[in-house]
């Protein structure tokens, strides 16, 4: 008897993900059609993030894009978290992680940081999966050992570390996160959210002065920059303000 998906599943824990055995294909076109196996399930999950963004990816929409029924598809993945674990996974597993150097660890902890956030942007909104879920992948807890281990390079207190990890973690996935939002929105022609920094600063400068003085006053400063310039600052921030960092 073949392993069940969530006996797959558990292995995967243990093992690392292989390919499942492929499912065979019913009816008179079931010959000239790919096999299905988990492999092409998070191919074909890619591909419709990639074309249409997060919000469209279910578990019908990718057995429709596969030419089966999503029952073809439990055969294989437990249901959609499990294939959110393994999207997230497979970004994972293309993140390169240094050998912790004391004195690099902070440009190596922010280059891991920045591997992610790319890795995320590529698919638009796919963040979400990775938010409020533990990571239980191993090639995401291969990142997340990876990222430990620069901030113990840096000699930082294990507590600490834990949670900076933790934090690190939760900003790469919410600023791709918004910057998918916002791209999509634009993508869409939606001006009414999205506007440039030349509408925003005239926004500004309409406001009342006697209400927002520094607003008016500091609107260049609140403008400035690109969105990673934003996103290397909080970065460096989190890391630099941690305790005990060398």
């Amino acid at each position: 008897m073949s392993p069940t998906p969530e006996q797959r599943r558990a292995a995967r824990h243990q093992l690392g993900i292989g390919s499942s055995a492929p499912a065979a294909r019913r009816g008179p076109s079931g010959g000239r059609k790919k096999p299905i196996t988990v492999d092409a399930i998070i191919s074909t999950a890619f591909a419709i993030v990639e074309a249409e963004g997060y919000d469209a990816l279910t578990m019908r929409r990718v057995a429709t894009a596969l030419e089966t029924g999503p029952s073809s598809l439990y055969a294989h993945v437990v249901n959609k978290e499990d294939l959110d674990e393994l999207l997230i996974g497979r970004l994972c597993a293309g993140i390169e992680l240094p050998e912790p150097d004391p004195a690099r660890w902070r440009q190596q902890l922010t280059d891991v940081c920045t591997q992610l956030r790319d890795q995320y942007l590529r698919y638009p909104g796919i963040s979400r999966a990775a938010i409020a879920a533990a990571p239980s992948h191993l090639e995401t807890l291969r990142v997340a050992e990876g990222m430990l281990a620069l901030l113990l390079a840096g000699g930082i207190a294990p507590q600490v570390a834990a949670w900076a990890l933790d934090s690190l973690s939760l900003y790469v996935n919410a600023y791709s996160l918004e910057v998918s939002l916002v791209n999509s929105r634009l993508g869409r022609g939606d001006d009414e959210w999205v506007v440039s920094r030349e509408e925003l600063l005239r926004r500004f400068a309409a406001l009342p002065d006697d209400t927002f003085p520094r607003t008016r006053r500091y609107a260049a400063e609140l403008t400035a920059g690109s969105v990673h310039d934003r996103f290397d600052f909080t970065i460096g921030l989190m890391i630099d303000g941690l305790p005990g960092a060398r």
